[in-house]
């Protein structure tokens, strides 16, 4: 039996904003995704340059961590920080450096920019939302 088009999996390139709405250190642009075939999101951010991407999801308590909408880093714009125990992240890798969330780090997502435009390359686990 064939497969239902909603439960097939994406792995092109999806695009998610312009390149010009990531300032450096600024605010980040978060997106819906399936993670797991959970709703989640997903955020992107420009760090010294470099376009990063991660699922909005803390290591130590599994919540979104912005403070406000797409607002991740903390007072110094140096490190992500979760809202609700400040645990801390290196961002440009997304290793935790302090607080509750251990030795791990966050999970990573797939973006490229180029042209002008962000893309995020889904995984088999983290899909885009599908709407029917």
């Amino acid at each position: 039996m064939p497969e239902h088009p909603s439960a097939a999996k994406v792995t092109d390139p999806q695009p998610l904003c312009p390149s010009s709405e990531l300032n450096e250190r600024g605010q980040a642009f978060v997106f819906d995704v399936m993670h797991f075939r959970e709703p989640a999101r997903g955020f992107v951010l420009r760090f010294d340059g470099q376009v990063v991407a991660y699922l909005n999801r803390c290591l130590h308590v599994p919540t979104e961590m912005d403070w406000q909408h797409g607002e991740f880093l903390d007072g110094d714009k140096e490190f992500i920080m979760c809202s609700i125990h400040g645990a801390a992240y290196e961002p440009l890798s997304g290793r935790c450096i302090g607080g509750p969330c251990g030795k791990g780090t966050l999970t990573v997502l797939k973006v490229e920019e180029r042209e002008g435009q962000v893309y995020w390359y889904p995984s088999r686990d983290t899909q885009p939302v599908v709407f029917e």
